[in-house]
């Protein structure tokens, strides 16, 4: 079984709602195109200059809720500071 080293710390609120913070030191490289299982709904919890992109699309500001529909390829790019997301994964 691998175990992947992930670029965030998570803490789940409640049942299928987290809390994933992104360190500024994390790298860029740790932020790669990925797909999730499942829809997700995700947000920031603070104003930031981190963005969101779907693959074949330009990147976007986190500033307002964005649903992430299963199996969408998209990635973090890094801003300055930290970033905490708000990660509602649906069912």
């Amino acid at each position: 079984m691998r175990t992947e080293i992930l670029p965030f710390i998570e803490r789940e609120l409640a049942e299928n709602t987290f809390i994933r913070i992104f360190s500024q030191d994390t790298l860029e490289e740790e932020l790669k195109w990925h797909w999730d299982d499942e829809d997700r709904i995700i947000e920031a919890t603070a104003e930031t200059d981190w963005q969101f992109q779907f693959d074949n699309c330009l990147p976007i500001p986190i500033n307002k809720k964005i649903r992430i529909p299963k199996g969408d390829i998209h990635r973090l790019i890094k801003g300055t500071g930290e970033l905490k997301l708000k990660v509602i994964k649906l069912k």
